[in-house]
């Protein structure tokens, strides 16, 4: 019988990384969490997470960083890529130059980089390690902001926005009646894609910081450099179990924005 290649033959390689690279480490994530150090099942990594006062701590700070950095990502960040998305100053140039070239940069240098400039202006983390943290936690997650709702902002109905104008609306009942809702879509990707990585964020914290400031990502890390491995899996599985309740968040939220504008639309 003859060979015939066939395009679905081309998903192989990608099935197969799938598998090495992503199925199996959960597995053995997994497998780790719920036994001891001799592979017996048990249940005390999830014991000692949830009755451990440091651990529960790590996870309130974590949260807290992470809602108070993605607040004010989105509060710089929404204007920035309002203004970008204007026909005014719609310039690629200046989108790469300002926010896409910075990224390029490895990211533990840009983060010694930071250290380095907070140090020379007196914010060192020696002395203000929270400050220090949430301003390197700002520098690195902006452009995850701003650059999908400025895909967004792009796609705005602007006819909808000048009938608003033409009805008698403010500017801030066109904002809240117009703009703001046809921008869910990329304020709830920002919000997922600044959240969840700060909550997970170890080098930021522990460079910036000087080792003060312990979040979740330096918990798991701290676990697995002492060959803590059931307890290291249990909080990295703890971890993606927050992943995938965001990214169902961030679903339901798209879904119902999609339903709505296609609502409206018909109207």
């Amino acid at each position: 019988m003859k060979f015939r290649f066939q395009r679905k033959f081309l998903a192989i390689p990608y099935f197969i990384f799938l598998i090495l690279f992503i199925v199996l480490p959960i597995l053995f994530i997994i497998y780790y969490a719920f036994t001891d150090s001799n592979g017996f099942f048990t249940f005390d990594a999830v014991v000692d997470f949830f009755t451990s006062t440091n651990k529960l701590n790590v996870l309130l700070l974590s949260l807290m960083f992470a809602m108070l950095n993605t607040i004010i990502c989105l509060v710089i960040g929404y204007p920035i890529a309002y203004i970008l998305s204007n026909t005014k100053f719609n310039a690629n140039a200046v989108i790469v130059m300002l926010f896409v070239m910075p990224m390029w940069i490895n990211f533990v240098l840009r983060t010694w980089a930071t250290r380095d400039v907070l140090t020379w202006i007196g914010l060192d983390g020696g002395t203000h390690p929270y400050l220090a943290t949430m301003i390197g936690l700002i520098y690195n997650y902006l452009p995850f902001v701003i650059l999908p709702l400025y895909n967004v902002m792009l796609k705005l109905d602007k006819s909808q926005i000048e009938a608003a104008m033409d009805l008698g609306c403010n500017r801030l009942q066109v904002f809240t009646k117009s703009i703001f809702p046809q921008s869910i879509p990329g304020v709830v990707s920002a919000a997922m894609m600044v959240f969840m990585p700060t909550m997970s964020s170890y080098v930021i914290s522990d460079v910036l910081s000087e080792g003060q400031v312990v979040l979740f990502g330096n918990l798991i890390y701290l676990n697995f450099s002492n060959s803590q491995w059931n307890y290291g899996s249990f909080i990295s599985l703890f971890m993606l179990a927050l992943v995938a309740i965001s990214m169902l968040i961030s679903r339901n939220f798209t879904e119902k924005s999609t339903t709505n504008k296609k609502e409206s639309s018909k109207w």
